[in-house]
């Protein structure tokens, strides 16, 4: 039986029908329909303006495009002879001569993921007061050294290569203008500078075998949990054992790659005979007795005027603010701390710099993978700037 009820409730839906296909408002006409008839829109040519007509370039968000280390120009490097730069992230994605949980070789990934959100659009920063990618400088994502994972002396040479054959590219920028590396450099050339993401610390050997024959010995910032200065395993001394990412400042030092003004930070393992290898050793406790101004001005007095290269291992972290390493040491540095010092260290005379160890498999939330891909905006900001940035706010 037709009520009443059911005329009026008819009525109403036919004009709420209506209103959808003839919308009064002339904004809403103006909005994509939201569904379609499906034998109305196959029957229809594409007459309307194309995509960059209506929204514009294909600019990629924050979490889409393709994974470069802050959605930077990404080129493979190695195969790319005539790609130039002045700065070059690199990935070294090698894990196969750690001591204890093996997963950094997915380190670079892990960084470049934790970069998503950084673009060179927005790279000014309070605490630096500079952006780093405002400064006329190349700065190119080279992609990773293809690392073998099945022989280590294997792929510790094919680092050495891949890192040498990018040293030796001319750099992007004139030199003339604005010299950094040709006043260090024995050949008096400017070179490209580049920024590696490991993969475990034993990386750090082939790379200074190869800024070694630019540079010749240079001295080493060392930001680590551990020494990293230990001879091989007694009884364990064959010749691909002696390689590891507890060793490999030895075996540096045995090469003569290393100026005799090197410095460790942050350290707190039980091993601490270092006197061999010849680093000065700023302990974690001291940044509570001696205080962040004055460890900045031990490190800088240490390296003076030599050519330095920085080496972060993520586990100077405390492992509270940054889970996801190989080889985790309660008690360590805060993000921040270690970021203030960081900053301090401006305008010393940078060759090079990494960050080490990330193992995404303990990572909660991208904890670890955000907190180093920030240290590597910091160090593109770093190799930049010539004396250390003023407190916000100050001049």
């Amino acid at each position: 039986m037709f009520t009443l009820k059911a005329f009026v409730f008819a009525v109403l839906l036919v004009g709420a029908l209506g209103h959808q296909h003839h919308p009064s408002d002339p904004l809403q006409a103006q909005l994509p329909v939201l569904v379609q008839d499906p034998i109305h829109a196959r029957q229809q040519p594409f007459t309307g303006p194309t995509w960059t007509e209506k929204y514009g370039p294909q600019i990629d968000s924050s979490f889409s495009g393709p994974l470069s280390f802050s959605h930077l120009p990404y080129a493979r490097c190695l195969d790319s002879v005539d790609t130039n730069f002045d700065i070059a992230v690199l990935g070294l994605p090698f894990d196969t001569a750690v001591t204890y949980r093996p997963g950094a070789r997915f380190g670079p990934y892990a960084i470049r993921s934790g970069s998503r959100r950084q673009r060179d659009a927005r790279g000014y920063t309070l605490s630096w007061a500079h952006d780093p990618f405002a400064e006329g400088q190349t700065i190119i994502d080279c992609g990773d050294v293809p690392v073998n994972p099945f022989d280590n002396a294997l792929a510790v040479d094919q680092m050495e290569v891949a890192y040498s054959t990018l040293l030796a590219r001319p750099a992007a920028r004139n030199a003339t203008v604005n010299p950094v590396t040709s006043l260090l450099a024995r050949d008096g050339l400017e070179h490209p500078r580049i920024v590696s993401l490991g993969g475990d610390h034993t990386i750090v050997l082939p790379i200074l075998r190869s800024l070694n024959k630019v540079y010749g010995p240079i001295s080493v910032i060392h930001f680590d949990a551990h020494l990293d200065t230990w001879p091989a395993y007694p009884g364990q001394a064959t010749e691909q054992s002696r390689v590891t990412h507890g060793t490999f400042f030895y075996l540096a030092q045995e090469e003569g790659l290393l100026g005799n003004n090197s410095i460790h930070g942050g350290i707190r393992c039980k091993l601490a005979n270092d006197a061999e290898v010849g680093f000065q050793v700023i302990s974690t406790d001291d940044i509570d007795d001696l205080g962040i101004p004055t460890i900045i001005k031990k490190i800088r007095q240490r390296i003076g005027d030599s050519p330095v290269y920085l080496s972060l291992d993520i586990d100077v972290i405390d492992p509270g603010l940054a889970p996801a390493t190989g080889t985790p040491e309660a008690g360590g540095w805060t993000t921040r701390e270690l970021k203030r010092i960081i900053r301090g260290l401006a305008g010393l005379n940078f060759v090079g710099a990494d960050i080490v160890e990330v193992a995404p498999a303990y990572d909660n939330a991208e904890i670890t993978g955000i907190a180093a891909a920030d240290f590597v905006h910091d160090f593109l900001s770093m190799l930049m700037t010539k004396a250390p940035p003023a407190k916000p706010g100050h001049h």
